[in-house]
């Protein structure tokens, strides 16, 4: 507190505006009691994703009591943007800048002010008597937040120029000696931080002057992603010819741009384009052109960095492109002429955000299959529509339309002729956001004799080969099903776990089932704060029934005769805020569903630049 002797009237009140302003300028407490909470808010679980042009998420999906950055602890390390810094009352009759606040003449005008304030005839008389305060942009004083030492510099400056002119229009013998050193002791102790106010602001109008001058663009924000992946088969057989894989290392890398334009601030043009030469470690199944298939002639262990295979490696690609739009508060809608309905409902919302990440950032698992259940797996890269309904705070559905082959306009194909996936997803949050539950419902087509971008006529593109394989000359409908569920147990721990199941018809062949099913474990901050550690174990997708007259390859009505378990552990390391290490290994117990295989061990080491 200031520790002046007071004078006479108007300066009796003034003098005693440079004791108070400290608590009175931003509409302060009275007691720790009543102490208001800072509006600073933690990092969430979420902050690998890449920034967005607009919030579009219908439902709040972050998960509170997880942090992977504090919060600062003094808070002048915020950046307040330029608009909002505190406005002084114009001490002079020259115009203000068009940018800045019209003094207030009346304490009413600032919105947040109630007459029952306990500091209300306080700020009425700094308002309406001696204005020197005139709140924010907003017409607001904001009173509830704390005040930094630079915002109290700029309050007490307005005090002491409006005191300076009082003195100047008074009698000589008005104050007193000390009271004029006090006075003039207070304006070289904050001359400092009032230097350093200006400094910043002529900094902060240099910098937006340039960036403005320079920028790509007014309305889109450039996202890059890079990584590199050392990977290396350590045991393992080739499912198809029972031989050993090679046992080579290997570096490879694939770099991916994504633009984020808004046009309206509520909307988001997303354009990905990328390209690279991971080759996956269980990459496809065999086919008539390559009848071994990938590495282990299987799509189980599938890594989720793998490049695309259709595309030559290290050619760039135009890999999604997708507009996001929000015709109501609570509706979000997703046009893409190339994506697909299980990513866009799927990873909006992930339920398991620790393995399953976003698309704009990758997964965060090593594997395809440790992202999300047999139900997402089925989509396949093509035009369509998804829509997200909030229902209330804690509901949000989910529909979406894909046609994987929608822009080929050849028999079979197109956007409703041809292979199609529907999805709908309804998801369960609760209150405090610590605990997600979704059901999925898919039902989806292929034509006879179609190829997606997963290489597949039909199935999840992860799994045994049964369960990826249809029947030459018939076409496939497939129903699927599927339960997954999120539980945040504390800051340090968390669980995930799903189930799920799909019935094959071949039509005019007969019919199949299948299943998969996942336990995940996920540590946040092991080790180090911001690191992440993750362990996975489950079946994945395996054909578990067939019709006896359906042969997809090895023999009429053989299904999976075995099970095979993926087991994944991985640690994930941050080096700063752009870069991160993920060390891995998955391993595969009876590869292709079949005990007569030799297990399967790999490591995967993999490094992310974001910028």
């Amino acid at each position: 507190m200031l520790n002046l002797r007071w004078n006479y009237r108007y300066i009796f009140f003034l003098l005693s505006l440079l004791d108070i302003l400290a608590i009175l300028v931003f509409y302060p407490v009275k007691s720790q009691a009543e102490l208001p909470k800072s509006d600073v808010s933690p990092t969430e679980v979420e902050d690998n994703k890449a920034p967005q042009v607009v919030v579009n998420q219908t439902v709040d999906t972050s998960i509170a009591p997880v942090t992977r950055k504090k919060a600062p602890n003094n808070l002048r390390e915020q950046v307040t943007p330029v608009s909002q810094l505190l406005q002084v009352a114009p001490l002079t009759d020259k115009k203000a800048p068009n940018n800045s606040a019209a003094q207030v003449t009346s304490v009413s005008q600032l919105s947040d002010i109630k007459p029952t304030d306990w500091a209300f005839q306080a700020l009425q008389s700094l308002v309406e008597r001696y204005g020197v305060i005139a709140g924010y942009t907003d017409a607001t004083f904001k009173g509830d937040r704390s005040l930094t030492r630079y915002e109290f510099a700029a309050g007490l400056n307005a005090a002491l120029d409006r005191l300076d002119e009082l003195i100047a229009t008074s009698t000589t013998d008005l104050v007193k000696r000390e009271d004029l050193d006090t006075i003039k002791k207070l304006q070289e102790q904050f001359s400092p931080e009032l230097a350093q106010l200006r400094g910043r602001v002529d900094s902060l109008e240099a910098r937006t002057a340039n960036l403005e001058a320079t920028q790509f663009t007014t309305t889109t924000k450039l996202i890059g992603r890079s990584q590199i992946v050392l990977g290396e088969l350590i045991a393992g057989n080739n499912v198809v010819t029972k031989r050993p894989a090679p046992n080579n290392a290997t570096l490879q890398g694939s770099t991916s741009l994504r633009l984020n334009t808004s046009f309206n601030g509520k909307d988001s043009l997303a354009i990905t384009i990328g390209g690279g030469n991971i080759e996956s470690l269980g990459q496809a199944p065999p086919t008539p052109l390559n009848p071994t298939g990938g590495l282990l002639g299987t799509y189980e262990g599938r890594t989720a960095d793998n490049s695309s295979i259709t595309f030559a490696r290290n050619q760039i690609i135009l890999s999604g492109v997708r507009y996001r739009f929000l015709p109501y508060p609570n509706t979000q809608v997703n046009i893409y002429p190339l994506s697909d309905g299980a990513s866009e409902i799927g990873l909006s919302g992930p339920i398991n955000p620790y393995f399953e990440s976003s698309s704009a950032t990758g997964a965060n698992g090593i594997s395809r299959f440790s992202r999300r259940s047999l139900v997402y797996n089925y989509g396949d890269s093509g035009p369509g529509i998804a829509i997200l309904q909030g229902l209330g705070k804690q509901l949000q559905l989910g529909l979406a339309y894909s046609a994987p082959n929608g822009s080929n306009p050849t028999p079979n194909n197109g956007l409703f002729k041809g292979r199609y996936l529907a999805l709908a997803q309804l998801i369960y949050y609760s209150s405090n956001r610590n605990f997600r539950v979704a059901a999925t419902y898919v039902n989806t087509y292929s034509p006879p004799n179609t190829i997606g971008f997963s290489g597949t006529n039909f199935g999840p593109a992860v799994g045994s080969n049964l369960v990826n394989s249809t029947v030459p000359g018939a076409a496939t409908v497939g129903n699927l099903y599927g339960l997954q569920a999120f539980y945040q147990v504390n800051p340090k721990f968390a669980v995930n776990a799903w189930v799920s199941y799909g019935t094959h018809r071949y039509l005019g062949r007969g019919d199949g089932e299948a299943m998969d099913w996942a336990v995940g474990l996920a540590f946040p901050d092991l080790f180090s704060e911001g690191a992440l550690g993750g362990i996975l174990v489950g079946m994945e997708p395996k054909l578990t029934s067939l019709s006896r007259n359906v042969d997809l390859g090895a023999g009429a009505g053989q299904a999976d005769k075995d099970t095979s378990l993926h087991v994944e552990a991985f640690y994930q390391y941050k080096i700063g805020d752009n870069i991160e290490v993920t060390p891995g290994l998955i391993w595969i117990t009876a590869p292709n569903s079949d005990a007569s295989n030799p297990d399967s061990l790999f490591a995967w080491v993999r490094t992310v630049f974001r910028f």
